[in-house]
């Protein structure tokens, strides 16, 4: 992965700065911080997959989510270049975006200490995922038959029947947030129920009971008959990671909300 790293900054003409280097999930992904030829700040980041594997809506993510939002008001990195390779059956692509200066609000995506932030941030934060729910596309993060299947089998109930399908960025965690804000890692982005991204945030906030009541009064959605699908499916989602030996610590609060959903 170093050497296709450092390849592909060759081939976008742009220099990586050494010693800060980040490795993603099972070494699928390298990024560091680089310069462009003119001296502009970005991030480089190589994902690598096998080459029959490497299409689909988490392949082109990031490049589609370009094409629909652009830089989201400031609120999104901008794509600004994008390199693909293939060597041995691994295929490679290269993204190169405008660099985030500020830290990620967590380094885990759980939020595991409190969190004092502005009501500015938690306004453009509504009105950013106004945006982004209102733009059209054919993507898919959550289906209906996973919802069918995995609702009734890890939060107890039917699935609730969902009023209202909008784009979710569908990874809204807290090691994707920063401040000033800005929404990092879309691939997984595309029609979820309504308020999913709300219920994904307040999912990883549950360790933080202050927190967690703030993003609730950010998004009245949770807690609502239109909000309730988001929120099972959410639930769902992290309890089968419990399942598999994922999230585990936050397992006592996950029963607790299904216990709620299923009261409701």
């Amino acid at each position: 992965m170093r050497a296709h790293h450092a390849h592909t900054a060759k081939a976008l003409d742009v220099q990586v700065e050494p010693g800060a280097e980040f490795w993603g999930w099972a070494g699928r992904t390298l990024g560091a911080p680089a310069r462009t030829a003119t001296g502009v700040p970005a991030w480089l980041r190589l994902v690598s997959a096998p080459e029959a594997k490497a299409s689909g809506k988490l392949w082109d993510g990031a490049l589609d989510a370009q094409h629909a939002f652009g830089d989201l008001d400031g609120h999104r990195p901008a794509l600004l270049a994008v390199h693909d390779a293939v060597d041995d059956g691994i295929a490679y692509r290269a993204e190169l975006s405008v660099r985030v200066d500020g830290p990620v609000l967590s380094d885990d995506p759980i939020l595991q200490h409190d969190l004092q932030l502005p009501g500015s941030w938690w306004a453009d934060l509504t009105k950013t995922l106004e945006k982004v729910s209102a733009t059209v596309t054919d993507r898919v993060a959550v289906r209906q038959q996973y919802m069918d299947r995995a609702i009734p089998e890890f939060v107890g109930i039917p699935a609730p029947a969902v009023t209202c399908w909008t784009t979710a960025h569908a990874d809204l965690h807290w090691a994707n947030l920063t401040e000033p804000l800005r929404l990092l890692d879309w691939e997984g982005w595309g029609q979820a129920p309504e308020g999913f991204d709300a219920a994904m945030l307040y999912a990883y906030s549950l360790l933080q009971e202050d927190v967690a009541t703030r993003v609730r009064d950010a998004f009245p959605i949770l807690g609502s008959p239109a909000g309730l699908a988001a929120e099972a499916t959410v639930c769902a989602q992290l309890l089968q990671t419990v399942a598999r030996g994922d999230n585990l610590t936050l397992e006592n609060q996950l029963r607790d909300w299904s216990e709620e959903l299923r009261r409701r």
